[in-house]
């Protein structure tokens, strides 16, 4: 025991990494380059503030507390993407290299397939640094340990050159320390009795990696203006397995009359999980009726949330059995929505929509559109129909595309459905299908390393084979065809919640092969978007100096 642990503080001081050195020599300096420089320039800058007169004294002197815990997960997610970070701080890069390995966090360019844009270094591993570098699917397949598949765990090789898997908790101790620490600091601040507890629970859980009890305390909590998420959540990162969990964390403002706007359709759920155009087998589950819908302004992000494209929406908890029992909550980011809305989809909608269905490309139609895409996650299956594991571990590697895609559609089904359900009032359907057709151009530019990019790569070619849309030759711009995109909406939603029920891995597999790519025609469009210097994404100007703390 005595040696295995001097191997764990010897091992996690983050001497690891997965940057994979070309045998080139860095001379300490890099000229110009002009394609670095524009690939920065394609992200527009915005500033993440709000209005901090509705927070309390005591939720202001909060902050600070909580903007210090999101530097710390900043500093494990560079350790889980890239590895030894100072290997790249040490460099002499000009602004822009240095802003886009900031963007990217690391040399590799996320929204282009994870590729090298420095010559240092190989294309990203696809296990990024959760495992050895040279670690087989052989090897980990054939090794026998019980938490190799944990959400919470690093694997590494021991001294003996055998793989070991390593808790969070032991890996990050130093910064998880802090940061617990921290929480329980703010918790003391806290007015609303649901925060603090929440803030309390997942100090806790960051100590021992068992998130269970804080993600039902946050699923609790209801009557908080200040939103905090941290922990290792998303596992986006591990493109390897899709096991390993990235740390991130959001600091949100609740923007309370827009959320009591959300209310009603939180307890629609139900509803639309019996509703879904499926077998009934395949809907077989009841969504958690404790379920919210919410509204914030985003004034930081850390860590996997902030690596390449931006979050706009957020549904939490992950964990299959909290949201059985309990539901989930779908928080809204509005003011970094707003942001990507009228910086990027219009501008893209000028360009590739048809002039006369312009006029539908609206923001309250992106809102509905992104919102029950978060509402959407929550519906079909989080176990196979056969109750043999979960879907999320039946589709391994495929899950994060299949779930993204998933969402996309029967988001726009939801609204669709509600629609017919007399919901909303004075809605024409065809704002929210042109807008979902625009968002389909401005995502799809996530590239294939992204699991929203593959999602909307799919959807693209699934929509192109059901004639949903056709493309002007002469101008290049799109036009959806109404009943068409219906049907088409209808069938891919079947079809992705039958894959997930099934948990149909070599069938999600093919799917992902012969459609999760940019074919030439389509590439050819999407040049024309960065030809026109229409932002690729945002990057966030934020922290207490932004803030005015």
């Amino acid at each position: 025991m005595k040696k295995l642990l001097i191997f764990f503080a010897a091992a996690l001081a983050f001497s690891c990494t997965t940057s994979t050195k070309k045998e080139t020599k860095h001379d300490g300096e890099m000229k110009e380059n002009e394609e670095i420089r524009k690939k920065a320039d394609e992200f527009v800058s915005f500033k993440l503030t709000t209005d901090l007169s509705v927070l309390t004294e005591k939720e202001k002197q909060m902050l600070p507390i909580l903007l210090e815990a999101g530097k710390l997960i900043e500093e494990i997610y560079w350790v889980e993407a890239f590895g030894n970070k100072a290997e790249l701080d040490t460099k002499d890069w000009n602004e822009y290299t240095r802003k886009f390995i900031d963007l990217n966090y690391g040399p590799w360019e996320r929204l282009n397939a994870n590729k090298s844009f420095l010559a240092e270094y190989e294309d990203k591993p696809a296990g990024a640094n959760f495992y050895p570098i040279d670690m087989t699917k052989a090897e980990f397949e054939a090794w026998d340990d019980d938490s190799k598949t944990s959400l919470y765990t690093l694997i590494r090789r021991g001294e003996d050159g055998k793989l070991q898997s390593i808790p969070y908790h032991i890996a990050f101790k130093k910064q998880v320390e802090k940061v617990a620490q921290l929480l329980v600091k703010a918790a003391g601040l806290a007015e609303d009795p649901g925060l603090k507890n929440y803030l309390e629970k997942r100090s806790q859980a960051l100590l021992t990696d068992d998130y269970f009890d804080s993600d039902v305390a946050w699923m609790e909590m209801k009557n908080n203006t200040i939103e905090f998420i941290i922990g290792p959540i998303e596992n986006y990162e591990d493109q390897l397995y899709g096991y390993k969990t990235a740390h991130e964390s959001f600091i949100l403002i609740k923007d309370k009359q827009w959320s009591e706007k959300l209310e009603k359709y939180a307890a629609l759920l139900p509803g639309l999980q019996t509703a879904l155009p499926c077998d009934k087998k395949y809907k077989s589950e009841t969504p958690g009726i404790d379920s919210d819908i919410n509204v914030y302004d985003a004034i930081y992000y850390a860590g996997d949330c902030n690596a390449g494209s931006k979050t706009i929406a957020i549904n939490l908890p992950n964990d299959e059995v909290v949201r059985n029992t309990k539901g989930s909550r779908k928080l809204q980011l509005k003011n970094s929505m707003q942001a990507k809305f009228d910086k990027i989809l219009i501008p893209i909608a000028d360009l590739l929509i048809a002039e006369d269905q312009r006029k539908h490309v609206k923001f309250d139609a992106f809102f509905e559109n992104t919102m029950f895409h978060e509402v959407a996650h929550g519906l079909g299956m989080g176990n196979t129909v056969d109750k043999s594991t979960t879907v999320r571990e039946a589709l391994k590697d495929a899950y994060t595309s299949i779930e993204e895609g998933k969402a996309d559609i029967l988001g726009l089904w939801c609204v669709y459905q509600l629609n017919e359900m007399g919901e909303f009032s004075d809605k024409d359907m065809m704002d929210n299908f042109v807008t979902f057709m625009a968002g389909i151009f401005r995502s799809v530019r996530f590239g294939a390393a992204s699991a929203h990019g593959k999602a909307n790569m799919m959807r693209f070619y699934y929509f192109e084979e059901a004639g949903a849309f056709t493309r002007d030759e002469t101008n290049g711009t799109y036009r959806v065809d109404y009943e068409k995109m219906k049907q088409a909406m209808f069938d891919l939603s079947a079809d992705v919640l039958k894959i997930q029920g099934d948990g149909d891995y070599e069938t999600a597999t093919v799917l992902l092969k012969e459609k999760g790519y940019i074919r030439e025609a389509l590439q050819n469009d999407l040049d024309r978007i960065g030809e026109a210097g229409i932002p690729r994404d945002i990057v966030f100007e934020q922290g207490a100096e932004v803030l005015g703390l």
